[in-house]
């Protein structure tokens, strides 16, 4: 697939803005976290940011932005416009209990339940978001047990990384690095499994069960149905050298997860800012670069009237 940047930043932003606010809000009416406004103001502020401007970026590959309203009318059946439902959600309980912490100083009650709602929207839009593409059935690389896993603890990672940073600027975090750290381990493991299984493995599509002449023997294509270059080529037949693949994993591996498990280790010991803002920032680059090879590395089905043998 043609990994469009618009779709990389929103899978990174999002998963980190709804990942962050859905810790919040469980962290502050349980008292895991500083009751300072500064910090409400900080740790809030960032979290909407991110999931406001992924979800704002996810419109700009679309073809008519104006109309993705019509979204959110296929709840039923779409995981897509479940994502945006439970994303517009998020917003409303978010909103009174940054009220509430903010300007009255309270976690508790109504506003400490509204916390809580937030941070279980926060958690079914991050949900919804990996379903999308675990349901796609013509992408093998995506439509397997690996995909939602990952999707959901690598936001709980980046949350969780950007909650220990936030948290250095007002107090000594407790349990905070210790739970990042075996996030952060799980995430690396789940991400290696998940290599490991498209490496190993194709689509049960192939030529002969897609065009239906299995039954007279080996298929193979004459021609493509195409002369040059056209949409699905350039969307559905993006293709990354194996080098480049390889040399891309090695960097999501070592930026994405070894440096900042190595860094929140030294943040733990150390107690050190400078090293949860070196976590913070090798984790994004690392996970930008996860992204875009989730996106460059799937094949779709419909590259079997193309040319390849399979996917």
């Amino acid at each position: 697939m043609h990994p469009a940047l618009s779709i990389v930043f929103f899978s990174t932003a999002s998963g980190a803005g709804f990942g962050l606010l859905l810790l919040t809000g469980i962290a502050a009416p349980l008292g895991l976290v500083p009751h300072n406004p500064g910090f409400a103001f900080a740790a809030l502020a960032v979290a909407l940011v991110l999931a406001a401007a992924g979800l704002v970026s996810s419109t700009w590959h679309l073809g008519r932005p104006e109309r993705s309203w019509r979204a959110f009318s296929q709840w039923r059946t779409s995981w897509l416009s479940r994502e945006g439902v439970f994303a517009v959600l998020t917003f409303v309980p978010t909103a009174i209990f940054a009220i509430g912490w903010f300007f009255l100083g309270r976690t508790d009650g109504l506003f400490g339940l509204c916390g809580v709602l937030a941070a279980a929207f926060a958690g079914a839009t991050i949900l919804s978001t990996g379903m999308i593409y675990a349901t796609l059935k013509p992408i093998h690389q995506w439509h397997n047990r690996w995909v939602v896993p990952i999707y959901v603890l690598l936001g709980l990672m980046t949350g969780l990384l950007l909650l220990d940073l936030i948290v250095r600027f007002w107090a000594r975090p407790i349990g905070i690095p210790a739970v990042t750290l075996a996030v952060i381990a799980a995430a690396w493991w789940l991400k290696e499994g998940y290599w490991r299984f498209i490496d190993t493995s194709v689509a049960p599509s192939m030529t002969a069960s897609a065009t239906g002449l299995g039954r007279l023997g080996k298929v193979r294509m004459l021609e493509p149905p195409n002369t040059e270059e056209n949409y699905l080529l350039k969307e559905m037949g993006f293709r990354i050298a194996r080098k480049h693949r390889l040399r891309l994993r090695r960097i999501a591996r070592i930026a994405g997860f070894a440096l900042p498990l190595a860094a929140t280790l030294a943040a733990l010991i150390f107690a050190s800012v400078v090293a949860a803002a070196v976590a913070v920032v090798s984790a994004a680059t690392g996970l930008v670069v996860e992204r875009w090879l989730f996106f460059a590395e799937a094949k779709h089905t419909v590259m079997l009237y193309y040319g390849a043998e399979t996917v």
